[in-house]
């Protein structure tokens, strides 16, 4: 027999396939999960037979509010948004299988510098110039209605529930309204001010920033610079002491005589130096300074270092610092200097505590319009607020000779050539820390003097820290880690330098500068917003905007051009849509305020929830919430968080 013959052999024995005996069930059901075409089909059974409205508003168990903190209205949907909206809808799920009325209305943040940006890049360079700011937030508006729309169709595809059809978004009149409304009540409690302080500036962005819009990438370097500033002045009972170790005060005051020694990593700020700081409990060694081995001699013959620090320095400055006399801090106050650059004399004060002998000299630079120990101190000394950089970070005339130069590009090279020249440049060399980069663009930022709206936190600190103990954080670690952020964070500036924002409602006496804002005129420009929007800042003029008495006297204010920083904007959420301010009403019965959760990425506590926790606690003395829940972070191959950039 052939193997070709075989089958029609055994066909013709008579012989049965074994597949014809065996017995299939037959079901409709298909094999195979054609995800494409049925998840559709699923979500289109729960929208034809209403299941999420039906549950949320129909099940007879208690309200649930889990509170959606609002992506932001810019760019498509990344992995980390779903970890983060499914999560949230498994809670949701679970709540309404248990019986409770659980509606997640959600939010998108719409304002901000990002959007203002994406609209300047999509216009010709005749199109800015003649574009007006009324005319960028309408634009603006249209951009981030388009991308709410966006991302709305992506969370739907990925089949969480929610009032798509009626989400909150921070440009929606009544949701600015309600932002408004808590600015006020911050205003009538005493917790808004405006001061000239050193603050977060992006020359990228030309804006303050706050805390929460700073990130501190790897890599950076900053020049490290050591210096002398000759001393011309000393106090009466220092000279004596001085005379005692026998150094001459005359000789310690003439050319090449003593010096403060400084260190500073950002010496594009020395042209605002006002003072040098010490510790007075610290103790500093007046020392001979000369040559170590073949190096070259000095240009002064004294320096003044912290004691603990001289050994060090030695090595590191190439220098012999051979001590002559111990003094505690408190006795340098008085010393005068000059400044090596400048034609000008300035004191040694006593600072604070910030000033150790973990890194410099123990002595510090201190320009009260570039940073914050600075502006405190210069403020007990009744110094100057000097700031020569405007707003783009170039050097103004107040800089001298270095002025038209760019503090992050070639400021630095310009100063440490010029005082190399003096002979006054003891050391420099790259130095690698945390510096504050803006979190929109990536660029550095400084530290940057300007008038500014704030929010005191010291004014409710205390009941900001009482509201974070009375609230449940899962895990419990999150306790720990925004009470210390809330601990130790400075007042809060609130005003950006942009347009599209919801303003700060506040006019200026053309004449002296004085300040209007008032329960009137407050009430008067929240009714206002609430009828017309955001745009009738900008629409309307001061007659159009002030209340009476003061709009028959229009003529002698001007209205502010600044806008809230949108940190305000999503923390003032839950007045916005929970209802949670007098005048203001929840966006549907079953939602209530405090919410029973937030649930977001671990970052948020110094984002969300904290700017959310802040403006609760000084409008209503406690927390939005009741619970807090914090995920972790999608990571790429490399480690990296996941975002809009990366997918």
């Amino acid at each position: 027999m052939t193997a070709s013959s075989a089958p029609n052999s055994a066909a013709a024995a008579g012989q049965i396939s074994y597949k014809d005996t065996l017995n299939l069930l037959q079901t409709p059901f298909s094999m195979r999960a054609n995800a494409k075409q049925r998840e559709p089909e699923i979500q289109a059974f729960w929208a034809e037979q209403r299941l999420y409205e039906r549950l949320s508003q129909g099940n007879h168990g208690e309200a649930f509010t889990l509170h959606d903190g609002p992506p932001y209205a810019n760019g498509a949907l990344h992995v980390g948004h779903a970890l983060n909206k499914i999560l949230k809808d498994i809670i949701n799920k679970t709540a309404l299988l248990q019986g409770k009325r659980a509606r997640f209305v959600p939010g998108w943040d719409c304002h901000g510098l990002p959007i203002e940006l994406k609209v300047l890049q999509g216009l010709s360079s005749a199109e800015r110039a003649e574009l007006t700011p009324l005319s960028l937030r309408r634009k603006a508006h249209a951009y981030a209605l388009e991308q709410v729309e966006g991302q709305k169709a992506g969370f739907r595809r990925w089949g969480i529930w929610a009032d798509w059809d009626q989400p909150y978004l921070t440009l929606q009149k009544r949701y600015e309204a309600a932002q408004i409304g808590v600015f006020g009540a911050m205003v009538l409690a005493g917790h808004i001010y405006r001061g000239l302080k050193p603050v977060h500036w992006s020359p990228s962005s030309r804006t303050a920033l706050a805390e929460a819009e700073l990130e501190y990438p790897d890599g950076h370097t900053s020049p490290s610079v050591y210096a002398a500033f000759p001393v011309v002045a000393l106090p009466d009972a220092l000279a004596a002491a001085l005379a005692s170790a026998g150094l001459n005060p005359e000789q310690a005051t003439a050319a090449g005589g003593l010096a403060v020694a400084i260190w500073t990593t950002t010496p594009w700020t020395l042209p605002a130096n006002l003072a040098v700081s010490v510790n007075g409990r610290l103790n500093y060694a007046i020392c001979a300074v000369a040559a170590a081995g073949e190096g070259p001699a000095p240009a002064i013959s004294h320096l003044v270092v912290a004691e603990e620090l001289r050994e060090g320095l030695e090595t590191s400055l190439g220098l012999s610092l051979t001590p002559l006399l111990s003094v505690k801090g408190e006795a340098l106050e008085g010393i005068h200097y000059r400044h090596p650059l400048l034609e000008r004399t300035s004191p040694v004060v006593i600072g604070g505590d910030y000033i150790t002998t973990e890194a410099g000299t123990g002595l510090v630079h201190t320009a009260p319009g570039h940073g914050v120990d600075d502006f405190n101190t210069g403020r007990k000394y009744n110094l100057p607020v000097l700031c020569p950089v405007d707003e783009a970070g170039t050097l103004t005339a107040e800089a001298g000779p270095f002025a038209g130069t760019n503090v992050l590009k070639d400021a630095n090279p310009a100063i440490l050539s010029a005082l190399e020249a003096t002979g006054l440049l003891l050391k420099q060399e790259p130095y690698a820390h945390r510096y504050p980069y803006d979190w929109r663009t990536k660029k550095p930022t400084i530290f940057r003097a300007t008038e500014q709206w704030f929010a005191s936190v010291e004014g409710f600190r205390q009941a900001a820290l009482e509201a974070i103990a009375a609230v449940e954080w899962l895990p419990a670690s999150g306790r720990n880690r925004i009470e210390a952020m809330v601990s130790e964070r400075g007042d809060w500036c609130i005003s950006r330098q942009r347009t599209w924002g919801v303003p700060i409602p506040v006019f200026y006496h053309r004449d002296t500068g004085e300040v209007l804002l008032n329960a009137a005129t407050l009430e008067h420009i929240q009714g206002l917003i609430a009828e017309h929007g955001g745009d009738v800042w900008w629409e309307r003029d001061e007659a159009g905007l002030l209340p009476e008495p003061y709009a028959a006297d229009a003529a002698q204010w001007r209205k502010g051009t600044d806008t809230m920083d949108v940190w305000f904007d999503s923390g003032s959420s839950w007045a916005g849509v929970l209802g949670g301010i007098a005048g203001s009403e929840s966006r549907a019965p079953e939602l209530h305020y405090p919410a029973d959760l937030y649930l977001e990425g671990s970052d948020q506590h110094r984002g969300w929830f904290q700017s959310s926790l802040l403006t609760s606690v000084a409008v209503n003395g406690k927390a939005p919430y009741k619970r807090v829940l914090t995920h972790g972070f999608t990571l790429d191959e490399k480690g990296r968080k996941m975002s809009k950039s990366l997918g």
